[in-house]
């Protein structure tokens, strides 16, 4: 080893000459190579050296100048073997191994040797074999090395949720193409159908044990399931791994739990920071719905204040606690029926009854009866088309407004009939040049004898179609036939006024039509299969 490699790792040199051992301390270098007179001392005692002088020893230790001083007589060098210490970590996660360096021919360390001390400390686990191959081929004396490391514990990762619907609806209102802003189209609402699968649970992760270097087993934390926050109508599946909608309506997170409400409640306004709705079951609107804005429900629509010229469409009632202004652009259609306090220069389409106190100026379709009641029980203004009874106090007014009423034939089948008309002859039509494919086609294999693959696909292309519209127009057919049969039957329709009726209303009871043209009062017209007759209440 030469001086240099001795200073930085002791400080000092022992050698063995011809007239006797002698010592060597090198002066420090910094905070490095400090030499303790005890570790020389116990270095010279490990080493067998017979008959040194200690004083001598101290002195040199003193001085630390470099230069050899003779601290015994002439004598063999001893031969000394490497020794092996092991010791772990406070927390039994490392172990490490400190080797002596060999000396006078002494045996370095082995395999087997650092297993055996690494045993004799209770070090059994998690031993890098690797390592302690590394450390014989290249050994490093008085350093700890490390040759074992534990493996710590994997706490397992708890279990999670997963949304099939969007529980953070995008509240930011949509930019058109031409830059301006919509703000009615918001789409707050989730909409849920019944039996829809809402939430499903991600299963937690088990955890992993680990272990030490002594061989004890560190437990690892299973991770937990994940709980379903079921809130109101919802349902989970026998697993409880699953969440269900029970009922058609809105998804809502109410502190932290998941619920279906099967009605949409608007505090408010329908306006620009509600957007239109669209939902899947009940509405109701504890203001006012503003011009411009549309509600679409799969139930029934309540409104307690007043709507504008907007657009409300029901699968079932609309009720109108006050009653609807629509400038000529408001529109109430409803599957079941419709109950307003008054409807004003509106559309209205209604499957069942309408009931009012006052209908003026609307466009009136109604599939059952017409009830008009409470202070004004007016219907004046616009047309009437009502499928069976009409009921009112005052039908037209005193200044001769012109009004149409038609009783006896449910207007939603006119419209049928009339629509059915239009797609027979679009069916006609198809059906003919179908046809006219089919015979030049035809007349074409007759004269080739066969034809070209384009052409057969075109044949059997064209057959197809006239099969399709063959059936569609039977089908149409079938339901128009129906339709008229129902019409010519006659109408049952009746007119009850328990006020006035006025000049200048028109009314029409099945295929008979009669105009006002002097006031009657408290009457009920009818017809009687050619006209239209005047009987008492």
């Amino acid at each position: 080893m030469s001086d240099s490699r001795i200073q930085q790792t002791k400080g000092y040199e022992i050698t063995y000459k011809e007239d006797g051992v002698y010592l060597t301390v090198y002066p420090p270098v910094g905070y490095i190579n400090k030499v303790n007179q005890n570790d020389v001392l116990n270095h010279i005692t490990k080493k067998g050296i017979e008959g040194y002088n200690a004083n001598v020893i101290v002195e040199a230790v003193k001085r630390r100048d470099g230069k050899a001083v003779k601290i015994a007589e002439p004598q063999p060098e001893k031969r000394v073997d490497s020794t092996v210490e092991a010791f772990a970590s406070e927390d039994k996660m490392q172990a490490y191994i400190t080797a002596t360096q060999p000396e006078g021919g002494g045996d370095v360390p082995t395999f087997e040797m650092i297993v055996r001390a690494l045993k004799d400390k209770g070090i059994v686990a998690c031993i890098n074999e690797d390592r302690i191959r590394e450390f014989i081929n290249s050994p490093i004396y008085g350093v700890p090395v490390l040759v074992a490391e534990g493996i710590p514990p994997q706490n397992g990762k708890n279990g999670s949720l997963r949304y099939l619907v969007d529980i953070h609806k995008d509240r930011k209102p949509v930019i058109m193409e031409d830059g301006t802003v919509n703000y009615k189209d918001i789409n707050l609402i989730e909409n849920i159908t019944k039996d829809q699968k809402l939430v499903e649970t991600i299963p937690p992760i088990p955890g992993k044990d680990g272990i030490n270097v002594v061989g004890t087993v560190l437990k690892a934390l299973d991770g937990k399931p994940a709980i379903i926050p079921r809130g109101r109508g919802v349902y989970t599946n026998p697993e409880g791994t699953e969440l269900y909608a029970e009922i058609d309506g809105q998804l809502r997170i109410v502190d932290g739990k998941i619920n279906v409400y099967s009605v949409y409640e608007v505090p408010a306004d329908v306006d620009n920071s509600t957007g239109n709705i669209r939902f899947i079951g009940n509405v109701t609107v504890r203001g006012n719905v503003l011009s411009g804005f549309e509600i679409e429900a799969g139930g029934d629509i309540e409104v307690d204040g007043v709507v504008e010229a907007a657009r409300l469409r029901a699968a079932g009632n609309i009720i109108l606690k006050r009653g609807m202004v629509g400038g000529g652009k408001g529109e109430l259609i409803a599957g079941g029926d419709i109950i307003a306090k008054f409807i004003e220069n509106s559309k209205v389409e209604v499957e069942g009854d309408l009931k009012a106190e006052a209908i003026m100026h609307c466009d009136v379709k109604c599939g059952n009866s017409i009830i008009l009641g409470g202070r004004k029980g007016l219907l004046v203004g616009g047309i009437a088309r009502v499928g069976k009874y009409v009921e009112v106090k005052y039908l037209g007014n005193q200044m001769y407004t012109q009004t149409v009423v038609e009783v006896g034939f449910d207007p939603h089948l006119r419209e049928r009939l009339k629509s059915l008309k239009a797609e027979i002859i679009k069916m006609e039509e198809g059906l003919l040049k179908a046809n006219q494919a089919i015979a030049l086609l035809n007349k074409l294999k007759a004269a080739t004898g066969e034809l070209p693959m384009d052409k057969r696909e075109l044949l059997a292309k064209s057959t197809r179609t006239r099969f399709f519209y063959e059936s569609k127009l039977a089908e149409c057919k079938k339901e128009m036939a129906a339709i008229e049969e129902r019409l010519q039957q006659g109408a049952v329709g009746k007119i009850k006024v328990m006020g006035s009726v006025y000049p200048g209303v028109r009314v029409a009871i099945g295929n008979a039509m009669l105009y006002i043209k002097e006031e009657n009062k408290y009457c009920t017209m009818y017809s009687d299969g050619a006209d239209i007759r005047f009987g008492p209440l």
